[in-house]
């Protein structure tokens, strides 16, 4: 896929660190599976690892965390 962001890279399967942010919570989340731009390194999450990341956000969200750091192990 071509990345719609700097139009000059392709992208290929990638691990990246994912930062959330709302209110007075921070979570990151690392070694989420993504499409990365070889070019500017933005990336893309597929639907189910959005869903899976905002899940994680919003369990930190819940238990009152200021600062979290989460290892995203996926099989």
């Amino acid at each position: 896929m071509n990345c719609v962001l700097c139009h000059n890279g392709a992208t290929e399967k990638g691990l990246v660190t994912v930062t959330l942010e709302k209110n007075q919570t921070i979570v990151l989340i690392k070694n989420v599976p993504a499409e990365v731009c070889t070019n500017c390194g933005h990336y893309y999450l597929s639907d189910e690892m959005t869903k899976v990341v905002l899940q994680k956000g919003g369990d930190a969200i819940t238990k009152g965390a200021e600062l979290e750091v989460v290892n995203l192990k996926v099989a």
